[in-house]
């Protein structure tokens, strides 16, 4: 038996082999640390007879090519290497393996030193010197100080046999006090230069500044926070984690509390990942004074590079300095100095660096630092405060936008609960509908009729251009390069004084007062105002109004915080850097350093982040809407009854039985369930048992009941659901109380199957346990009416407060887990959500807490209401989304075959930022395991270090060619997962295979090997169609593909970033024999984001216009991570409609929301119909069945002309546009008779 080996491949981070050009000496010392060579230069320096050296900073050594020609020309002919080596060998395997290796062949002593002062077994395993020495060189470095360099060096030379060894270590303070022109100082020089009255605002940085003369941020930090009227405390540590380090800074913050808390050191003392261990945290004790925590970042990059680019930080810092220190709850503020050559040291043949400040960045913390202390010690009643609500598409029955969120409703009670809290609120609105009818009243986004409205806010040109004239002079270059003066923004107004008196103009804002908390509709992002930039400006700068609105609330109403409500504005999106943001950054420009709080749903890690890194914003996550199954209903109720009526007859009647199967069939065919299901009409019993188990997967489907309202619990029914769907599948290890309650109760009574995983429509053979026998009055005929009575079962358990019922161990150890943990967390998120949001207004620090989908097995996600982080971007794909990616990449191609008759040699896929957080990586772990590539992993972190290649004797199957389409967010925050499918891309390409087992080789062979990777512009976000969509700019499928092409066409890659490559994205749509999308929760589906059909319909629309055909479109359910399932976008529009869209139970459910349930009902026609113009699988049957339920239905169309005229309007409009554009051909001329009525 031969074993087939995996080809090992390295993942290429874009950067090219450096030759550092040293020649031979008696030392060479590589360390991550510049102050570190610094110090060891100058020691050098001042030594006297001091050895021949070589330093090197270790990050320049990467690349494997960077390793072997140093070893080849410098250390291999030295004679003695020391290394530090940040984060063990699985940070620099390359270079650690082959240092090792080439030192021992050479006969040269090697020291591989831990980075830090944690004893690394591994790195002492490869050096090959005593104990005693390795010990004492380790010593010296972690001591530092300009002492301990010299000896350093001088027991390095020891070591040669020249000398004799210096004396041990002298220890340094591992923390203490740091005073500008002092240094190491205590507690009372700093009080020295304070005033008393000011607030303690301590900076938190690492010890080796102090020891290598890296202090120029520090200092000028210090001096920023003096001109801001603050006190401030910089204290040097070992690390966060060095029990000196924390008694030393638990001391120092009982003697002076902070009010705020800045800290520039790397890294966090919790973990991401589950069930780690996490260490109490110095910052957040209760000596820190409940102070809030920024991360200040002290790049490692270079300010040339932050500067002309658009990344703003490394994919190292963003680990480092930016999504690690998000684990401890720290918000970011701003990059405030970068590395920088001080002077190249011919002596050690090493350019020495440096920190160097950045004054502006420097100043922008400080005002941050101080607005926080400011809202701090501002009383409640004192307060002013900000309450923003999302608005697109521009629609006035669109208002109030928060995904999952009754964002009116939610407004009020955080209104309410501020009145409660001691703020100063007058005459809030009762409920959510009457604030959206108070909002409604006065000026909104709705251009058409704006001018006729009064009330809201106004801004005179005069306070404007007071505003704006302080802007940067790029920035206003920008703006009035694109939208020219003021005067001609169409929401300015030339007049706005009362009865014709004459008066100066301004802008009319929609904006309402209630006391000291105003509520605002944000502005339209520009694309209403001239929607033709759709096409080509997905960086469109915004206009004078939207300036004109945040002007408004700092410098007029002199806002001291500001929160947007609900998932998402567009403000954290404006074009500029991902993060490390500037003053031409547009977020800081329209924000500024304002304390900024935004309730987001806690499923949502990604772009929540986004608001996070672009927007200084503190996170208050929110639970998910109820959710519930779907049960069944009208004609489906009528069609299973009649399924069920047919098979109790078989055998019977041969008359009866022919009768009710052409009843069976002639109600399938009335409502399209024949073509949704796909029914030969060949074999008429095939196509029986196919409707029976679809009937039953539409019944289990999972589907939201309502909304959730921020700060209130969900009751009643929807918490008995919620809670149940939240333990239906396994969480952690699937065992004990976390296992699945589903399968727990089937364990118990003994039903011997899977009721997550089994054929509904198969006969049930299996017990009737009395449990179970009556629950249903339906008859109890498959195993779909088990899983039902199963449902039903754990439904009137909730209702009997969990009493035993004489269930077994295994339904006993989850309800346990149930009543002791998922129902209190549940109960429990209203006041959290509600106490989270008041703690964050009082400025005190707000706790972090993981992000996900509860009912994904996340349950550690609860209780809401904390700032919420995402992942660790070193270590995505996990292990467990490999798993998933890697059988869901095998159903997907064995799902292709079966249908299509060939193999899948090239896919689109598409992998968004937000997906790949919340899961660990699914979607690249899929687009790796179509490729045939698997990630690996270091044991000892969990970091993706490179992949292997899978043989074809593993795979079975030819490689596809995988191009992804990511979003912007997926850019910003995954750099080095676009380094690993680059490479691995590449890598394949590479191959010696045969052309039809490696299609990318093939074409590789004729076409080069072209990018793999494409995404929005630089700096810009999106895929170019909803203004297309919402605005009615196109007038075919060809113009939404041209939106695709041109918002998506920017190639990148481990040595692209953002190259415009419009020619390589059509060629590689041609091509594409396929369109991939995952979704990995059913806590939404693809009717309830635009950006469904923005990107996979965008797709699909481009793929259909380059190639004239249509390609098919995978549209993939991964909510269960154990069974991932392979469909069509026909098959999911048609399941979402069913289960969802039209069933009463939603419908109803979203009708105790009021205006903002009327909302959904309307955004749901508007996704639909995107569908439909993008794709054409929305057929007419679903067209009919939703205006039957929303228009038809005559309490429904009431519902929401009561509670949201304009949306029954915009419903109206969008289904007689579908008939106008030929998308749909009604049923009945009764329904274009009601729309033509209501649009009228």
């Amino acid at each position: 038996m031969h074993l087939l080996a995996a080809t090992p491949g390295r993942v290429d981070d874009g950067k090219e082999p450096v030759d550092l050009g040293q020649s031979p000496a008696d030392i060479v010392v590589l360390s991550a640390a510049d102050t570190e060579l610094a110090a060891l230069s100058e020691a050098r320096a001042e030594m006297d007879a001091s050895p021949s050296l070589r330093l090197a900073n270790i990050t320049q050594l990467g690349h494997p090519m960077s390793v072997d020609l140093h070893l080849d020309t410098c250390a291999t002919k030295c004679r003695l290497v020391i290394a530090r080596v940040l984060g063990g060998v699985g940070y620099w395997k390359y270079g650690c393996e082959q240092y090792a290796a080439r030192c021992h062949e050479a006969g040269v002593p090697l020291v591989l030193l831990p980075g830090d002062d944690k004893p690394d077994a591994d790195l002492r395993a490869l050096s090959t010197v005593s104990d005693a020495d390795y010990d004492a060189l380790w010593a010296y470095l972690v001591e530092g100080g300009p002492e301990n360099a010299t000896n350093f060096l001088r027991h390095a030379r020891a070591m040669l046999g020249n000398g004799e060894p210096p004396p041990a270590a002298s220890p340094l303070l591992r923390a203490g006090v740091y005073w500008p022109g002092t240094g190491i100082a205590d507690l009372a020089a700093a009080q020295a230069v304070w005033n008393t009255a000011n607030p303690v605002v301590p900076i938190i940085f690492y010890r080796a500044l102090v020891q290598g003369a890296g202090l120029n941020p520090i200092n000028r930090l210090v001096r920023a926070l003096l001109r801001q009227g603050l006190n401030p405390l910089p204290v040097f540590v070992a690390s966060l984690k060095d029990p000196v380090s924390v008694a030393t800074l638990t001391q120092l913050f009982t003697a002076a509390p902070p009010s705020v808390i800045l800290n520039a050191t790397s890294f966090a003392v919790g973990s991401p990942h589950t069930g780690d261990a996490n260490p109490d945290n110095p910052l957040t004790l209760p000596e820190a004074n409940g102070a809030p925590v920024f991360q200040v970042v002290l790049a490692g990059s270079s300010e040339e590079a932050w500067a002309e680019g658009l990344t703003g930080l490394s994919a190292r810092d963003i680990a480092m300095n930016v999504a690690l220190p998000e684990v401890d709850g720290r918000v970011l503020s701003r990059a405030v100095s970068f590395k920088g050559e001080a002077f190249f040291d011919e002596a050690t043949q090493c350019p020495i660096a440096t920190y160097r400040a950045q004054g502006d960045r420097i100043e922008f913390v400080a005002e941050l630092a101080a607005n926080w202390a400011r809202l701090r010690a501002t009383k409640e009643a004192d307060r002013k405060t900000a309450l923003i609500l999302a608005n697109y598409p521009n629609k006035d029955g669109r208002l109030a936008n928060g995904v999952g969120l009754d964002t009116p409703a939610g407004t009020v009670h955080v209104l309410n609960a501020m009145a409660q809290a001691g703020y100063r609120v007058t005459d809030p609105p009762k409920d959510g509908d009457a604030l959206m009818q108070a909002i409604l009243q006065g000026p909104t986004n709705w251009l058409t009729d704006r001018a006729q409205k009064d009330g809201g806010e106004t801004l005179s040109l005069a306070e404007y251009m007071t505003v704006f004239q302080a802007l940067p002079w790029e920035l206003k270059d920008q703006v009035t390069t694109r939208w020219g003066a003021p005067e001609d923004d169409p929401f300015f107004v030339p007049d706005m004084s009362p009865s014709g008196a004459t008066g100066q103009g301004g802008f009319k804002l929609s904006i309402l007062r209630y006391g000291n908390v105003v509520v605002g509709v944000q502005p339209a992002r520009g694309y209403n105002i001239d929607p033709t930039d759709s096409y080509h400006a997905p960086d469109l700068v915004p206009p004078h109004n939207y300036l004109a609105f945040y002007a408004w609330i700092r410098h007029r109403f002199e806002a001291d915080a500001i929160v947007h409500m609900g998932k998402h504005g567009n403000l954290e999106w404006l074009p500029g850097k991902a993060l490390a943001l500037s003053q031409t950054c547009w977020p800081e420009a329209t924000l500024g350093p304002m304390p900024h709080v935004y309730p987001f749903i806690v499923n949502d890690p990604g772009e929540g982040t986004q608001a996070k890194r672009r927007a200084q914003a503190v996170i208050i996550d929110h639970l998910t809407p109820p959710l519930t199954r779907a049960e069944t209903y009208g004609p489906l109720r009528d069609l299973e009854a009649l399924v069920d009526e047919y098979y109790e007859a078989a055998g019977g009647d041969p008359r009866r039985i022919d009768h009710l199967r052409r009843e069976i069939l002639s109600l399938t065919a009335t409502t399209g369930l024949d073509r949704d299901i796909g029914l030969q009409g060949d074999d008429e019993d095939r196509d029986l048992a196919k409707l029976d188990a679809y009937l039953c997967e539409l019944k289990e489907a999972q589907i939201r009941d309502g909304l959730h309202v921020f700060g209130v619990s969900p009751q009643g029914d929807q918490l008995r659901d919620l809670t149940i769907a939240m333990a239906r599948i396994p969480r952690g290890d699937g065992t004990g109380g976390d296992a699945s309650l589903i399968r727990a109760l089937a364990d118990d009574l003994n039903l011997e199957f899977d009721p997550l995983d089994c054929d509904m429509s198969a006969p049930w053979t299996g017990p009737r346990p009395a449990q179970l026998a009556d629950l249903v009055s339906a008859p109890w005929r498959s195993t779909g009416d088990t899983v039902e009575r199963l449902e039903t079962f754990a439904q009137r358990l909730w209702d009997g407060g969990w009493g035993d019922a004489g269930l077994g161990p295994r339904a006993s150890d989850v309800i346990q887990t149930i009543k002791s943990q998922i129902d209190p967390a549940i109960r429990s998120c209203g006041l959290a959500e509600s106490s989270g949001l008041l703690r964050a207004l009082n400025g005190q620090f707000v706790p972090p807490a993981p992000s996900g989908a509860p009912t994904r097995g996340r349950l550690d996600v609860l209780p809401t209401g904390r700032n919420f982080f995402s992942v660790d971007s070193r270590a995505v794909p996990t292990p467990t989304a490999w798993a998933l990616g890697w059988k869901s990449a095998n159903l997907l191609i064995e799902k292709h075959l079966q249908t299509h008759g060939d193999w899948p040699r090239t896919m689109l896929l598409t992998a968004w930022g937000t997906a790949n957080m919340r899961t660990g990586g699914d979607d690249i772990a899929q687009a790796l395991a179509l490729m045939g590539v698997k990630p690996k992993w270091d044991s000892a972190n969990r970091r993706v270090t490179g992949f292997d290649i899978l043989p074809q004797g593993v795979l079975g199957r030819p490689r596809v060619d995988v191009t992804l389409r990511i979003s912007g967010f997926f850019r910003d925050s995954f750099p080095q997962l676009i380094s690993l499918f680059d490479s691995a891309a590449h890598a394949v390409m590479a191959l010696e295979e045969p052309d039809e087992l490696n299609p990318a080789a093939a074409r590789a062979k004729t076409e080069g090997t072209g990018p793999r990777i494409y995404g929005s512009k630089p700096g810009a976000y999106g895929a170019g169609l909803q203004a297309m969509i919402d605005e009615r700019l196109w007038k075919s499928k060809a113009d939404l593909a041209e939106a695709y092409l041109t918002w998506g066409s920017y190639a990148y890659g481990a040595r692209e970033a953002g190259t415009a490559d419009r020619a390589g994205f059509e060629t590689r749509l041609s091509q594409t024999e396929a369109i991939v999308q995952n979704q990995d929760n059913r806590e939404h589906d693809i009717l309830d984001s635009d950006d469904y059909y923005q990107f996979e319909g965008g797709a699909a629309a481009a793929v259909a216009t380059l190639q004239g055909q249509a390609r098919p479109i995978y549209h993939n359910d991964h909510s269960r991570p154990e069974r991932p399932l392979i469909r069509t976008l026909d098959d999911e529009i048609a399941r979402v409609v069913r289960s969802r869209v039209v069933n009463p139970k939603w419908i109803d459910g979203v009708k105790r929301h009021g205006y903002k349930g009327a909302f959904e009902i309307a955004a749901t026609v508007d996704y639909l119909f995107a569908f439909a113009a993008t794709t054409g699988a929305v057929q007419d049957h679903h067209f009919d069945m939703v205006e039957a339920a929303f228009l038809e239905d005559d309490a429904t169309r009431q519902f929401i002309e009561d509670h949201n005229a304009p949306a029954l309007h915009e419903i109206a409009e969008r289904l007689q546009e579908a008939i106008d554009r030929e998308l749909w051909v009604p049923r009945s001329n009764s329904a274009r008779a009601r729309i033509e009525a209501l649009v009228r």
